[in-house]
């Protein structure tokens, strides 16, 4: 008989890709390395809809957050990154761990993953919560790679 996977130390994580108007989510597991588009949460002038981000890390479960965090093509930081550390900060609240990774490239890699999809027939029309979630999958499988 096979032995079973020691699944001691699973996680789910969810992971978000902020945005001024949406934060898209996905949530990942350690035990797969995979990730799933989640939704979006609302973001505005009165800030992040924290109710939800509280509801959706209940609802998964999530043992920890990770945070996409924008950074120039030399690493350095981007003018959207200090609003980015703000939301991080701001996730403290749910008192989970919380990381971030670099997240450049990730919404147009999702838009270019979602306009093959649709090419090949797979899916409809493209919309903007769809790639944000799709982006924040990217930054959830990124995060998981790293490390396993």
């Amino acid at each position: 008989m096979p032995a079973t996977p020691d699944v001691i130390g699973h996680e789910t994580i969810l992971a978000f890709d902020f945005g001024l108007r949406r934060i898209g989510v996905a949530v990942g597991q350690t035990v797969t390395g995979s990730a799933s588009p989640a939704g979006v949460v609302a973001n505005g002038a009165g800030g992040p809809d924290w109710d939800r981000i509280g509801q959706l890390i209940r609802e998964w479960g999530a043992a920890r957050l990770v945070v996409g965090l924008p950074l120039h093509l030399d690493g350095s930081r981007s003018g959207s990154s200090a609003l980015v550390e703000e939301f991080v900060a701001g996730l403290g609240r749910f008192s989970l761990p919380v990381e971030t990774i670099d997240e450049r490239y990730s919404s147009a890699e999702a838009q270019q993953e979602l306009v093959a999809a649709r090419k090949r027939g797979a899916r409809g029309k493209i919309s903007k919560e769809a790639i944000d979630a799709a982006a924040a999958s990217l930054i959830a499988e990124r995060w998981l790679r790293n490390e396993r």
